[in-house]
Parts: structure tokens; C-alpha cells; sequence
């Protein structure tokens, strides 16, 4: 397979976060065709992460995530784009590292290995476990993969997802007097989150947040006894200082359900790449152990997540000598 037929057949596998096991079958199947040594690391009953290595010392990994955000949108393509689910986040970017890491091998560097998680979209469980393989102690530097443009990403924000829930009574529409909206208090304390002057940071940027689900409530004609928001805040700063904003604009009128954390962070910079900041989050906070971290991949983040995501042919292989040119770098070859 060349590089774009590997992305298409990628694609061709529906992987949405929990349904990652035939990806994991596929890619094991596929490398050790090729001759790596690979290891299935379970992380639940059907998601298990793909470990790849060539030596007993690999000091550098490249990683991405196998899940993709739903629905599956299957792969078209024409001379210059392929399109479909998973296209830039991320399996271009697993076929872009698994072609630079041949290429790698084919110049007899063999200190390399790859790593692919489970569930990065939703709680990072796959990257929680990996984080605790032996071969994490022996990695020196870890270039994980998001669509970054093929620039190097030298810090990306920190991701905060909560739910905030209302409690009201249930009664009769005809008569709201008897009862207690759970909604109407949501409304309220989302109106003054929306207001809140939240942190900014000279070299993260920004905070900012996202009203991503509502519901609640029973029928139009009942007064909704309970209600609830889900809510995502890019960090720019500890997460600390967020809650104690959203406590206050709260003021005990509903509930803070913490869903996940994870904090911004600083990535290496390295001459020769173009670099910048990026504002979304990866599995590089739950990956401590594995070295220093390092972000590039192909494609462009304001396509991920939607019904027309694609990926420029170019630039994946743009990103194959990306990754070996990066590697090099870091191995001083």
C-alpha cells in the first residue's frame, strides 16, 4: 500500500471512541507485516492500544489516538484531497508516521517506536494506561500527532469538561407557581457564565468556553424538575483558578460535576520547523512518562470534527519527511 491507499483503509474501519478493536486488529496485522514487534496493550473489554516497536530501547515514539468522533463518514477522494471521518484526526496522520518510521528504518535508524491510543476523544483512558508501559521509562522523546498543519506545536491548552445541574419541582404547566424550574435556574447561570471575564496567558492565549449540550426537563406540560449543561473550557491556566470562577458564577443555585481535566502544556521547540501554539488538547498531559513532548501532524484542526473533514495529499507527504527530519533531529543523526 502507498500512503494514501494505508489513510483510505484506515478510514474504511469505523473507530468511534469505544468501538477502536478491528483499527487495533488492522494495524497489528499490518505491522507486523512489515516486521515490527507489536503488543496490544488492553485498556477495556474491546479497546485495546497499539504498541509498536523495531529494538528493546526505542528513545523516540511516534504517537496518535485510533478513535475518531462520530458518525463515520467513509473516504472518497480526488487528485488533491482525501475526504471522510478520521482523514486529518488522525489516520492520515498514523499512515504519515508509519511511512516516515520505514523510511527511518530504511536508513538504519531503529531506535524508533509507535504508539496509538484509545479514546483520546473522550477521556484519554488509552493514553491513562499506556502511561504506565515499561517501555514509556525508555522513551526520550514523544511526537504525538494532531493536525497542526505539519507546523511543530510547542503548546497546546488545557481541556476542562463539566456538567452544571439544576434541581427544580415537578407541577402542572397550568399552574408553574407550584412548582420550580430546573431550567429557568439553568439559564440563569449559564447567562452569567457567558458573562465571566475568564484568564488569559501571554504565551497560551485566551480561555474559552464552550455550552456544548443542554437538556432536561419531562414533557412541555410539566414543569422540568431537574436540568442540566455540558460545558468545555480550553485552560489556559491551573485548573484551580477556573473553578473557583465557575463556583462563584454558580452561587450554589446548581451542582459542578467535573467530567475531566487536563492542564496546558509546553511542548520542545526545534530549530528548523515552523512553530506556533495551538489551542485544543491531547493525549500528551496523560503521557508524562514517555519524554519530552513534541506536536506535528498533518491536516487542519477546523475540519476535524466535521461532516466535510479532508486532508491535502501534499501535505501528508509533506509530513513523512517531516517526522524523519524530526527524528533525526532529536537522535542527532
Amino acid at each position: 500500500m502507498n500512503l494514501f491507499e494505508l489513510t483510505t483503509n484506515l478510514m474504511k474501519i469505523p473507530s468511534v471512541s469505544g468501538n477502536e478493536e478491528a483499527v487495533g486488529f488492522f494495524l497489528r496485522d499490518y505491522l507486523t507485516g512489515l516486521g515490527w514487534t507489536v503488543e496490544l496493550q488492553p485498556v477495556s473489554a474491546n479497546q485495546s492500544n497499539v504498541i509498536a516497536y523495531l529494538n528493546d530501547t526505542p528513545r523516540v515514539f511516534l504517537s496518535t489516538h485510533l478513535d475518531t468522533v462520530p458518525p463515520f463518514i467513509p473516504p472518497t477522494e480526488d487528485e488533491e484531497k482525501i475526504y471522510g471521518r478520521g482523514a486529518c484526526d488522525a489516520k492520515g496522520i498514523i499512515a504519515s508516521q508509519i511511512f516516515a518510521a520505514e523510511e527511518l528504518r530504511k536508513q538504519g535508524i531503529s531506535d524508533i517506536g509507535l504508539l496509538y491510543t484509545v479514546d483520546e476523544e473522550q477521556s484519554s483512558a488509552g493514553a491513562k494506561v499506556a502511561n504506565e508501559h515499561p517501555l514509556a521509562k525508555k522513551c526520550e522523546y514523544l511526537i504525538n500527532g494532531e493536525p497542526t498543519d505539519n507546523d511543530l506545536a510547542i503548546g497546546s491548552k488545557g481541556s476542562f469538561r463539566l456538567k452544571v445541574k439544576t434541581k427544580g419541582k415537578a407541577a402542572h404547566s397550568a399552574y408553574p407557581e407550584m412548582g420550580d424550574s430546573a431550567i429557568v435556574k439553568l439559564l440563569d447561570i449559564l447567562q452569567d457564565i457567558r458573562q465571566l471575564e475568564l484568564p488569559t496567558d501571554e504565551f497560551f492565549g485566551e480561555t474559552t468556553l464552550n455550552i456544548g449540550l443542554i437538556s432536561g426537563g419531562l414533557e412541555t406540560n410539566v414543569v422540568p424538575p431537574f436540568a442540566e449543561a455540558g460545558l468545555h473550557i480550553r485552560m489556559v491556566t491551573a485548573k484551580e483558578k477556573i473553578a473557583e470562577i465557575l463556583e462563584k458564577a454558580v452561587d450554589g443555585r446548581g451542582e459542578i460535576e467535573i467530567m475531566s481535566c487536563s492542564l496546558p502544556v509546553k511542548m520542545l521547540q526545534v530549530d528548523g520547523f515552523k512553530q506556533k501554539v495551538v489551542r485544543f488538547t491531547t493525549d500528551i498531559p496523560y503521557l508524562t512518562n514517555w519524554g519530552q513532548p513534541l506536536l506535528l501532524g498533518a491536516g487542519s484542526i477546523l475540519v476535524a470534527h466535521t461532516k466535510n473533514e479532508f486532508v491535502l495529499k501534499k501535505d501528508l507527504t509533506e509530513a513523512v519527511g517531516l517526522y524523519v527530519n524530526l527524528v533525526k533531529s532529536l537522535l542527532q543523526f
